[in-house]
């Protein structure tokens, strides 16, 4: 994978780069997470959200366990070069393995974080089939 366009990415020191997926038509957030090279070309190839996931050490395509599948409408890279931008259509409408739209559900008040979004669907019924 020596894709020109792979290595104009400014990788990490682990090889990794930050990749924010945001709904194509909304533009909300809905989550931030890791990519790798492979990841990133892959997310390319299959045209859906793969990522580096660094607990597990391995590639996690968005969806796998869940069914929340994200299909990839766009793709960017900031002006630095070291963050993706992932323009997807979440598929379900859930992003987060809380069972939320988006990961980015807390709000700071009163020096408190404080859930502000529903959980959509139960994340026991999402992930322990």
């Amino acid at each position: 994978m020596s894709e020109p366009w792979l290595e104009q990415v400014k990788w990490n020191s682990d090889g990794l780069v930050p990749a924010i997926a945001q709904d194509h038509v909304s533009g909300k957030v809905l989550m931030v997470a890791w990519m790798n090279r492979e990841a990133l070309a892959l997310t390319v190839a299959e045209q859906r959200a793969i990522y580096w996931s660094r607990s597990r050490q391995k590639l996690w395509r968005k969806g796998e366990e869940s069914g929340h599948v994200q299909q990839l409408h766009d793709i960017r890279l900031d002006c630095d070069d070291d963050v993706i931008l992932l323009s997807v259509e979440q598929l379900g409408g859930i992003a987060c393995h809380t069972g939320r739209e988006s990961c980015f559900f807390k709000t700071l008040q009163a020096e408190e974080w404080v859930a502000v979004e529903p959980v959509l669907k139960d994340p026991h019924t999402i992930y322990d089939k």
